[in-house]
């Protein structure tokens, strides 16, 4: 048994170097997305509509970018289901307010999004996954995934923050 072991070492470390990729020559800069920021941006939002803005929004060692979205979104207003369909994942935290999401499914009645969208819009969700949202609250919802907010509580505020392997994003700084 030790003579397995001993013989397998080496195999093992192998592996495991081999999964490592190497520094890039130019070590990356982190960027920072400070509360105040966030405060102040999501403040600032209309609160007459569905606002759902870049607060920036960067390129990570070229090989895809990642957005950071301040979201305010009316009581009176939840909106319709949506389903992107590209590879851009969702990932939703909640910061303030109380609303059902649901996810998963099947659109009802699907039909384009005005353009510039590349979004697909439905009346609601047939079969999906549906809970309540609360303050600190994490959602991924990765992309070709309908989701929606069928029901608000209050006004909610959350941040989005979508990793985008394709690169459509447009940069903000």
């Amino acid at each position: 048994m030790k003579r397995i072991a001993v013989a397998l070492l080496p195999i093992v470390f192998a592996g495991v170097s081999l999964a490592q990729t190497p520094a890039p020559a130019t070590p990356p800069v982190a960027t920072d997305v400070t509360a105040e920021d966030i405060s102040k941006f999501i403040d600032a939002l209309p609160r007459d509509r569905v606002s759902d803005r870049p607060i920036r929004t960067v390129s990570v060692t070229g090989d895809y970018r990642i957005g950071v979205y301040g979201v305010f979104r009316p009581k009176d207003i939840p909106g319709g289901a949506n389903l992107h369909p590209v590879n851009t994942t969702e990932i939703y935290y909640m910061l303030k307010g109380y609303a059902t999401l649901v996810t998963g499914g099947t659109l009802s009645d699907p039909r384009p999004a005005p353009s510039p969208s590349t979004s697909i819009r439905g009346s609601g969700i047939e079969g999906g996954v549906s809970r309540r949202i609360v303050p600190g609250d994490v959602v991924v919802i990765p992309g070709h995934t309908p989701h929606y907010w069928s029901e608000l509580e209050t006004d909610i505020e959350y941040l989005i923050f979508r990793p985008d392997p394709d690169n459509r994003i447009p940069l903000v700084d």
